[in-house]
């Protein structure tokens, strides 16, 4: 079922960026920065001062540098009662934007009135010289400072002033001069950091079993199970089918948790003695660093562990020690991959354990360019404005470029590069609106502006992808296009046949099939690891905040959506249609629409019928055979996100509504009962549509199970008779008959069902005894 292209608005469009050495004339750039365009800054750093004159009348001075150009200027901070400074800051401002020739940094006494000029140094722009990384850093030099006149001032600045470009090591720490509106406490959320993921595990609590536990109730059979705590994470075992002091379970508890280990496992061993009511028979507290890491499925050693008690005696709580005790196996599982992420974009699928990883395969380099197009995000002064900036995730490595403040077609021309183990993995780049760039409160959020996401098996090895792709977001009113990032792409193979070999292994580690956990499992877990990912990163400075992580990683897409329900159901016609147009092809073959197609169809089966060893070779051959035919029209492209795909651009307003609603629903009681009224008719005929197929299965069965004697009795005969027939007569006989009786003339046919189809349809099935 072929749908028709999307909007060309919404479509992928290959663009050609001057990136590279290339850009630049006459230098020559590292290689390592070739995927985005060379930006030219003029850097300044200044470290520090000496022998500055007092101002005040206590003879000290608060000194701070202004370092201005034109109209740009950047301050740092001062200091209390110093003559001798130290600053170690660096300030960059963008050369396309540069309109002044002299770059002048002033040395200032802070004051209560106005500030006092202590001195000054001038540069000409056309002396700085230029530095071009990998050269060492330039080494800051003394300058002897100046008054207004230009005649000499008491004191010294040390200061070291160069043109360079993005690749230059100072650019992530430096104050930027397209950020002079952001004050000085919000700095620090706008710069560009790498963060990685904690490393998660598995850890599974075998709970086998109790002994010698002292219920307060001694008149009653004890229910006992054990909850087990750690974090916010809490799972509890089966009440005990053994109703004694002495129970057992040997069941699996399963958790997720973060290195460095915070969280002690904490298990207590409760007892049911009412409807909502739970008594503790005892607790032990199990630090996670003493537990054992398994890297296979060898089983653990076990351990008896002593429960505790408290009880509160005049007011004081006291420990009773007793001889209950718990058995358990406790492993921390490192032969796992701990899912952190939507299965379908998974960007990591190694183990946990370090040492079960295979080399890696190549390398990925990611250019993000710049965006274009983007729609005011927020209101400032009684304007619509935009404070952007990009997350990329792959692996355990996130990225965030700079915040451009203040700008609908920002330039950030940042590279960054990633191991890879897997072609079939994702990266995920989103961009965001800053929303605290101007100090914003603390429940101001990052809004989400769009995100793409690429799939690396689908890139050819050491190309380079420059495209511009549409930022889509789904809106309760509809999709929108909230404008287009251009990036730049590059994956490096580095062993060919590790590559190719990687297509023979399992998706996911070993232990993920030896010891499978159940879907419902994987969930809670998923869940979980979602959870302690965003508030780890969170708390990172500046923070990776907690909605940016969680649409990152697709924490919603479980969630229920009717367009995503016939989005899959319209996917899945679009596979079987091409078994569809097999179909309708081999019945205008029977039908004789085409003679000649059906005479030379006729001559190609019997040659395969007389030469039986020609079939598999035919079959991969024709395969072979489409699939060059196919390699002209290959996609040149990576895919990218498809409006039509999603039924994002046809989907009804109440389909979107519902889809934005929360869990549980926060919707009138009146829209609840009519979608429920939907969702039954729905789930009627796909009920429909099942009890069919169980029909059609249950016919087969009841052919040889004499639920109609008569049938079964018809179908055994016809079988003996077969058995009979076929074996006396070759094998090829009995398939160029069988044939050309299917490809027979339609002057030979009628439009009656045949008479096994009949046969068929007669059969009972159990839907007699359905209620």
């Amino acid at each position: 079922m072929q749908k028709p292209p999307q909007s060309i608005d919404f479509a992928l469009k290959e663009t050609s960026p001057k990136i590279g050495a290339g850009a630049v004339t006459g230098d020559k750039l590292s290689s390592t920065y070739d995927l985005v365009e060379q930006m030219q800054y003029l850097y300044v750093r200044v470290v520090k001062a000496k022998d500055l004159p007092g101002k005040d009348v206590t003879g000290g001075c608060d000194p701070y540098v202004e370092v201005k150009l034109g109209n740009y200027k950047g301050v740092t901070k001062h200091f209390e009662k110093k003559n001798n400074p130290e600053w170690n800051q660096v300030f960059a401002f963008s050369k396309e934007r540069i309109q002044a020739s002299v770059l002048e940094v002033y040395v200032k006494d802070k004051d209560v009135v106005a500030d006092d000029l202590i001195g000054r140094a001038l540069f000409d722009l056309n002396e700085i010289p230029k530095r071009i990384p990998p050269d060492s850093p330039l080494a800051p030099q003394w300058y002897r400072l100046e008054d207004r006149k230009g005649d000499k001032a008491k004191g010294e600045l040390m200061l070291a002033v160069w043109m360079g470009t993005q690749a230059d090591e100072a650019f992530p720490e430096a104050w930027h001069s397209d950020a002079a509106s952001v004050g000085p406490d919000a700095v620090a959320s706008i710069r560009s950091k790498v963060y990685l993921s904690p490393k998660l595990w598995y850890v599974r609590v075998n709970v086998i079993e109790a002994q010698d536990l002292v219920p307060n109730d001694k008149s009653r059979f004890p229910e006992v199970f054990v909850k087990a705590m750690l974090g916010n994470q809490a799972l509890r075992t089966r009440i005990s089918q053994s109703k004694t002091i002495n129970p057992m379970w040997n069941e699996d508890l399963m958790f997720v948790v973060a290195e460095p280990f915070e969280e002690p496992l904490v298990l207590s061993v409760e007892d049911r003695v009412g409807g909502n009511k739970d008594e503790t028979l005892g607790k032990c507290v199990i630090p996670l660093h003493i537990v054992q890491r398994r890297l296979d499925h060898r089983p653990v050693n076990s351990r008896w562990l002593n429960l505790e008690k408290h009880v509160i005696v005049d007011g004081e709580k006291k420990e009773i020690k007793f001889a209950s005790r718990i058995h358990l196996r406790i492993c921390l599982e490192g032969g796992y991959h701990v899912l952190d992420e939507s299965t379908h974009y998974s960007s990591d699928l190694r183990p946990t354990a370090k040492q079960l990883w295979r080399p890696s395969i190549g390398i990925l380099e990611l250019g993000i360019l710049s965006a274009h197009g983007l729609m005011p995000m927020k209101t400032k002064d009684g304007r619509g404005t935009t404070d952007a900036y990009c997350v990329a995730k792959y692996g355990q490595k996130w990225i965030r470029t700079r915040t451009i403040v203040d700008n609908f077609m920002p330039r950030w021309n940042e590279q960054y590069t990633w191991e890879v183990f897997d072609t079939c993995t994702v990266i995920t780049v989103g961009v965001f609106d800053n929303g605290h760039v101007h100090g914003g409160a603390g429940g101001a959020r990052d809004a989400r502006i769009g995100k793409v996401q690429i799939r690396l098996s689908t890139l050819e090895a050491d190309r380079v992808y420059t495209h511009s792709y549409p930022l889509l977001v789904l809106h309760p009113s509809g999709v929108k296009k909230t404008g287009e990032i251009q990036l730049a792409l590059r994956f490096t193979c580095s062993s060919l046949i590790n590559m190719l070999h990687m297509y023979s292994h399992p998706l996911l580690p070993k232990m993920h099939y030896i010891h499978p956990l159940s879907v419902i499992q994987l969930d809670v877990l998923r869940h979980q690891a979602m959870q302690i990912v965003s508030t780890r990163l969170s708390r990172a400075e500046p923070p990776l905040r907690k909605e940016v992580v969680e649409y990152m990683v697709d924490v919603d897409s479980h969630m229920w959506s009717m367009r995503r329900s016939k989005a899959n159901f319209f996917r899945i016609m679009g596979v079987l249609s091409g078994l569809i147009a097999v179909g309708k092809w081999f019945d205008q073959i029977c039908n004789w629409r085409n003679p000649l197609t059906t005479i030379l169809i006729h001559i190609l089966f019997i040659i395969l019928v007389l030469y039986p060893e020609l079939i598999l070779p035919t079959i991969f051959l024709y395969l072979f055979l489409i699939g060059i035919w196919n390699y002209r029209w290959r996609p040149r492209h990576p895919p990218h996100m498809d409006t039509r795909l999603s039924h994002a651009d046809a989907a009804h307003p109440d389909e979107l509504d519902e889809e934005f609603d929360t869990f549980p629903t926060s919707r009138p009681s009146d829209i609840v009962r009519m979608r429920y009224d939907r969702l039954r008719s729905i789930a009627g005929r796909v009920q429909t549509v099942i009890g069919d197929l169980a029909t059609q299965g249950e016919r087969f069965q009841s052919l040889l199970s004499w639920r109609d004697p008569r049938a079964t009795t018809l179908f055994v005969t016809f079988c003996l008779i077969a058995a009979l027939v076929l074996y006396v007569t070759p094998f090829q006989v009995v398939a160029l008959l069988a044939g050309i009786y299917v490809l027979r003339h339609p002057r030979f046919r009628h439009k009656l069902p045949s008479t096994p189809l009949n046969f068929f349809r007669r059969l009972p099935a159990r839907s007699d005894s359905m209620l």
